[in-house]
């Protein structure tokens, strides 16, 4: 190192040279000059062999030596094993996730309903309908004959008896046909007797062989046409002296006037057609019918000649005293009900026809009744049903007896039981059978207490 510092040659500076060339410089500048020249070759030098002996800055890794066959087996087999439960547990993890999906989205689709218990009701001592109380007889009265009304006897409000005089009718056409017809008979009458005279004679003088059997049997034949001719007319004179009668209208049976329809001068015709004219209307007021519509639930208990109560409105605290006097002895169809007629005396005639009443029987201890929202009934063809979350949480339409309607409740006599759940807001697609999710219920809400 030191042969190369000294055979290299230093550097010449320009400074230096200037000043040394130049006739101007000083010999005190010249040491000064030399000694940071030799102060910058030590730098340059130092930097140089600092290079030298600098480490390269990437060095190789050290040299393994090769592993053994089977260990680098088993190495590739765990690696592989890892994949492989990797792989595994991210296709159980999709899978999983898959299934709890499809089951969520299942459940959505599976609709949600609200359920309520039926309430149980006590039984009742008596079965309340309600009934409509009608006259036991009820007739029009007509004209059976044509003229014009002289007067009438009778207004509404009055009762009659049997028989009693109500109007008369003034009849001159039937006046006058009724004399024609007794002339006609009288004049065949005298037609009649001479033609028995001429059959007697005839008769005579057949006998002494005067005349022909031809001719006294003519004569005979005669006689016995104008006894037939006699016979027809007296029948024609009874037909009118009938139609005569009928001037004077009676009342058919005992009860009350509840129409009259005629005034004095009014034209009456005769029958009940499209030109016939009511004169009156009878009703027979004691005993007075009600009607009554019975459930089909009740309808066992119903029996003839059961004794009942009739109350009224209008006499609050009163009970009218009645029997079940005939049933229909069938159920209607349409209404699942018996129609059954309770007769009721009404002799001091408080009752009036055509009243509203309820009608008391004493059935109604023997029927379990529950009552259920309004809003749980079901309106189709097959009647009125209610649905039942039945086992599994499928759906069970029940068809149902309806008594009576409390307005935001229902009677139901049949079909369903306390310990049911029947949904309320029923939709019209629901099915029997189907499957439905029950909502949870709120706290406090128990068997049989309703909505």
């Amino acid at each position: 190192m030191s042969a190369e510092n000294e055979s290299k040659p230093t550097p010449a500076d320009p400074h230096r040279s200037e000043q040394g060339s130049g006739p101007q410089q000083s010999e005190k500048e010249q040491p000064h000059a030399l000694s940071a020249q030799a102060q910058r070759d030590q730098e340059i030098e130092a930097i140089q062999q600092h290079s030298r002996h600098q480490t390269p800055g990437i060095q190789k890794p050290p040299e393994l030596p090769p592993a053994p066959p089977r260990k680098a087996l088993t190495i590739v087999g765990v690696l592989l094993l890892v994949l492989l439960l990797a792989g595994g547990f991210t296709l159980w993890s999709h899978m999983s996730h898959e299934r709890a999906l499809a089951k969520e989205t299942e459940i959505d689709t599976v609709p949600t309903v609200a359920v309520v218990y039926p309430v149980s009701e006590k039984p009742d001592e008596d079965l309340v309908l309600p009934g409509s109380l009608q006259a036991y007889e009820e007739s029009p009265i007509y004209a059976r004959t044509s003229g014009y009304l002289v007067r009438w006897y009778k207004d509404i409000g009055s009762r009659v008896t049997k028989g009693e005089l109500l109007a008369k009718i003034d009849t001159p056409e039937v006046d006058q046909e009724l004399n024609q017809t007794r002339a006609a008979r009288l004049q065949i009458v005298a037609q009649m007797d001479l033609a028995k005279i001429s059959a007697d004679r005839w008769e005579n003088l057949r006998k002494t062989d005067s005349v022909s059997a031809q001719e006294a049997d003519q004569q005979t034949s005669g006689y016995k046409q104008s006894q037939a001719n006699l016979a027809a007319a007296d029948a024609n004179v009874r037909r009118l002296e009938q139609l005569e009668g009928f001037k004077d209208v009676y009342a058919p049976f005992s009860g009350v006037l509840t129409k009259r329809n005629v005034d004095p001068g009014a034209l009456i015709n005769a029958g009940a057609g499209a030109a016939g004219r009511e004169l009156f209307d009878l009703a027979r007021v004691d005993p007075l019918r009600v009607y009554t519509s019975v459930p089909q639930a009740y309808a066992p208990y119903i029996k003839v000649g059961a004794k009942t109560n009739i109350t009224l409105q209008e006499f609050p605290g009163q009970k009218f005293a009645g029997t079940v006097a005939r049933t229909a002895e069938a159920i209607d169809p349409a209404t699942r009900t018996l129609l059954t007629e309770v007769d009721v005396p009404n002799k001091d005639g408080h009752l009036l026809p055509g009243s509203f009443g309820e009608v008391h029987f004493a059935v109604g201890s023997g029927v379990n009744k529950v009552t259920v929202p309004v809003n749980a009934m079901l309106f189709r063809a097959q009647g009125a049903q209610v649905a039942v979350i039945g086992p599994g949480g499928k759906v069970q339409l029940r068809a149902i007896n309806i008594g009576r309607d409390y307005g935001t409740t229902l009677e139901v006599l049949g079909g369903v039981s306390p310990t049911d759940q029947i949904i309320i807001n029923p939709a019209d697609s629901l099915e029997d059978g189907q499957q439905v999710n029950v909502a949870q219920r709120p706290q406090g809400q128990q068997k049989g207490s309703g909505s």
